[in-house]
């Protein structure tokens, strides 16, 4: 797996370098100090994995900066970690094809629980940022379908499994478990697990 981290603090470069680590057993991460440098990385080793991109960098704005290194990697999964959380600047990242805005200040669970749902097809928002309806119809517009993987957590909760205890059958931790259910109960419109069994059902998904 190939992860390209462009940020203009180096500490927290190295920081989320580190915790990346944990992502795969086999992880190549480089670094760019700014979207100039991105962009030569993208020349040399186009379209990895994942790139992972702090708005606010001093050589570009960062709507010409992420369209740029967007056209050039146009194959990989981008996503937003920032320190800024305006309501309609995500909701412009959102409508540019980013797969997520994590902010900076979260805790490094989850960010790796974070980055592993947008690996795995879906699309992260904070949970405090969705509770504003503006976020809530964005993403309903952008995820349109259950991810397998959410999918799967479904199964597990028609079968009356925990959290604790889905989240060893699928090889995860609690917080992805937990990630999954967050985002398939406002796919299914339900505010606890019985009413998403029942709107399930009703939807011929299970």
């Amino acid at each position: 797996m190939k992860i390209l981290i462009a940020d203009d603090h180096a500490l927290f470069r190295e920081g989320l370098a580190l915790n990346l680590e944990e992502l795969s057993e086999n992880v190549e991460i480089k670094q760019a100090e700014n979207y100039k440098q991105a962009s030569e990385f993208l020349i040399k080793e186009p379209q990895p994995d994942l790139v992972i991109v702090d708005l606010d960098m001093p050589d570009q704005s960062w709507q010409d900066g992420l369209s740029m290194l967007q056209q050039q990697a146009s194959k990989s999964l981008f996503v937003i970690m920032s320190a800024t959380e305006n309501i309609a600047t995500i909701k412009k990242i959102l409508s540019m094809g980013v797969k997520g805005y994590i902010p900076k200040r979260s805790d490094s669970k989850i960010i790796l629980a974070a980055l592993k749902l947008i690996m795995e097809g879906g699309i992260y928002i904070p949970p405090q940022l969705l509770a504003q309806e503006e976020i809530k119809s964005k993403t309903a517009s952008v995820k349109r379908d259950l991810t397998a993987r959410q999918k799967e957590v479904l199964q597990y909760i028609a079968q009356g499994l925990s959290n604790k205890q889905i989240a060893h059958e699928m090889g995860v931790s609690e917080a992805t478990v937990k990630l999954h259910i967050n985002a398939m109960l406002k796919y299914l419109q339900a505010t606890n697990r019985t009413q998403a069994l029942v709107n399930a059902q009703k939807m011929n998904l299970l």
